[in-house]
């Protein structure tokens, strides 16, 4: 299973713009609050998220309505902040690595949500501190009435194919030996197969045809949608853009099977389980 997908929270959708329904979830005597230090989940020995009763959520602090698991009225604490950048920890790292495939969806939901209240707090039309909505899935400007949604960010991630191989790459900041497909933010006005070949042919300087697309991911590093593809090189000459990336190279399918395995003598170091881009290296190497 791709990380952070498969979850069975209900969402609610229909119950956000009901009063008297968000009133019922808040007064449930079994609803739950996500137990969270800034934007990083805390987990039980079993690697599972931890939740409190709503009694402990602060004074003056909104509880943002998840939706219903297994009947039971979930809520996240909205955070109050200046918007600046969260780190992810190798805490977080570890955690998430051993987290339950369920857990892990919701909680890529609670930290994306939170996450744009956080770094959402004025009305981009008018620039008034805005108050959350529809149970805090929105925000409303008292001012001029705007209504904000949270957006979500599409991002292409993709491996280019040429003659059995695939284009790894790595950037400086990665642990060492790590490297992953290449990705990019998708562009106004582009389309998933043009931000492909762009976003290839910028970083490693490799033209790309065709384009399939293979799955998606959500990504809560803030709020990403990672979308999945397997473009066809038309030729494997690499020119880098060392602004992006430190170095790229030609992986084949029995490299890729040796990292993904973990194997002493792999040639790299592959993506964590949780990140689309291990399924998608995973998917490759066991096509043929």
């Amino acid at each position: 299973m791709i990380g952070f997908t498969g979850g069975t929270l209900d969402r609610a959708d229909r119950e956000r713009d009901d009063p008297q329904a968000f009133a019922a979830a808040l007064a449930h005597p079994d609803a739950r609050l996500l137990r969270l230090r800034a934007l990083e989940p805390e987990v039980d020995d079993a690697g599972a998220l931890v939740w409190d009763s709503l009694d402990t959520l602060p004074a003056g602090v909104a509880p943002l309505f998840l939706g219903y698991d297994a009947g039971v009225p979930r809520f996240v604490a909205a955070i109050d902040s200046d918007g600046s950048p969260t780190s992810r920890s190798p805490t977080l790292m570890g955690a998430l690595a051993a987290m339950p495939g369920g857990d892990a969806a919701i909680y890529a939901a609670a930290r994306s949500l939170t996450d744009w209240h956080r770094r959402h707090r004025f009305c981009a039309n008018c620039g008034t501190p805005t108050e959350p909505f529809r149970a805090g899935w929105a925000r409303r400007c008292p001012s001029c009435a705007a209504q904000h949604f949270p957006r979500t960010d599409p991002v292409v991630i993709m491996l280019a194919e040429h003659e059995g191989r695939v284009l790894l790459g790595r950037q400086p900041s990665w642990a060492p030996g790590r490297y992953s497909a290449l990705a990019g933010f998708v562009e106004v006005g582009e389309s998933l197969e043009d931000a492909v070949r762009r976003e290839v042919l910028e970083e490693a300087g490799v033209a790309v045809g065709a384009v399939r697309y293979v799955a998606s991911q959500p990504w809560p590093f803030p709020s990403q949608l990672m979308l999945a593809c397997i473009g066809e090189a038309l030729d494997d000459a690499i020119t880098l853009d060392t602004h992006e990336l430190e170095h790229a190279f030609w992986a084949t399918r029995e490299e890729v099977a040796g990292a993904l395995a973990r194997v002493e003598s792999a040639r790299f170091d592959a993506p964590p389980a949780y990140a689309i881009a291990h399924s998608l290296l995973a998917h490759w190497a066991s096509s043929s």
